[in-house]
């Protein structure tokens, strides 16, 4: 069931919703979220469930800004590292997740059982209007993995996710989300600011604003904590996905030629296309246009009845690296 995220009755609802134990799906603006009341593992198992994602694969706490979120950050992570605090404050709300110390004993099931905890501040006005009003009625995050299936296309828009999942999901719909592929992920829980999933913040904007050298997972001799979206194989269209550069783009389509069929493309040099079955989108040149478009791109190629997605490959630049991210788990 779809209700508009501009209505107070309707956040007030999903906050009922929420409190009872129940799912909420709801906007940010990286995508949709399925939201669970964090603090409550056996609400968060109907996540789990509902996504069939399995429950070591550990979820994302959303919370408040403001002083609700001050209190909700101390009560799901231990206190943050001097340079985890200025990520706070540089990029909060914001599309950013920290991975922090838990809290024991709160959020275990969300955490997938680590003792660390993903936590964000999201900056969508309706996802912030909802955490304050669940906190109003005592829930302090909300726990919010993507509102799809699990390993399958993200969700950018409120239609995405009834599509998913049917009417009988409440879904708030906040309209399109802005930035369209998943938060940052900064691991801060080992000392140093380390690097788990690359999004919309840069790694120059990250090392800026902590003032320290921003690790890779190669770097460090202990293993990474798990992390939401950071599998191999991950925002998989039902077509199979490859990617090329122009040149064998070109090449492919000259071969088949005239029987090219079943194909979609998303690229940004014009090609030659001899076949009237091959469906065509143009990527756009710059790498946050590209990203808010990229799972909608993926969703209408499915919705065409493509077999094959050929995407030309993204320029090698610090801006483009979350859509490569994406495209490379799609591609696996």
């Amino acid at each position: 069931m779809l209700r508009d995220g501009r209505l107070p009755d309707a956040l007030d609802e999903a906050a009922r919703v929420l409190r009872a134990g129940g799912l909420v799906a709801f906007p940010t603006e990286t995508v949709y979220g399925l939201g669970a009341d964090a603090s409550s593992d056996e609400a968060v198992a109907g996540i789990f469930r509902a996504k069939g994602r399995p429950s070591d694969h550990p979820l994302i706490v959303h919370i408040a800004q403001g002083a609700r979120g001050t209190q909700a950050l101390s009560r799901f992570a231990q206190p943050l590292p001097a340079f985890a605090e200025k990520l706070v404050m540089a990029f909060w709300p914001g599309p950013l997740t920290l991975i922090l110390t838990r809290q024991p004993g709160v959020a275990t099931a969300a955490a997938g059982g680590q003792d660390t905890v993903g936590v964000r501040c999201p900056a969508h006005p309706v996802a912030q209007a909802l955490l304050a009003a669940c906190a109003a009625q005592g829930v302090a995050g909300l726990a919010g993995p993507s509102a799809n299936r699990f390993g399958r296309v993200s969700p950018t828009t409120a239609q995405h996710v009834q599509a998913e999942f049917g009417d009988d999901l409440l879904v708030i719909d906040g309209g399109a989300c802005d930035v369209g592929i998943e938060s940052t992920i900064v691991d801060c829980s080992r000392g140093v600011p380390v690097l788990l999933r690359p999004g919309a913040i840069t790694r120059a904007q990250i090392e800026a604003a902590c003032g320290e050298r921003l690790r890779s997972k190669e770097e460090l001799a202990a293993p990474d904590p798990r992390a939401s979206g950071t599998l191999a194989s991950h925002y998989a269209p039902d077509a199979r996905l490859r990617l090329m550069d122009a040149a064998g783009l070109q090449a492919a389509l000259d071969v088949l030629g005239a029987q090219a069929a079943h194909i979609a493309l998303w690229t940004r040099t014009p090609l030659k296309i001899r076949s009237q079955r091959v469906l065509a989108r143009r990527m756009p040149d710059d790498a946050p246009t590209a990203a808010q478009q990229l799972f909608a791109v993926l969703r209408e190629f499915d919705a065409a009845g493509a077999k094959l997605i050929w995407v030309e490959t993204p320029p090698d630049t610090p801006e483009w690296e979350g859509v490569r991210d994406r495209l490379d788990r799609a591609a696996a």
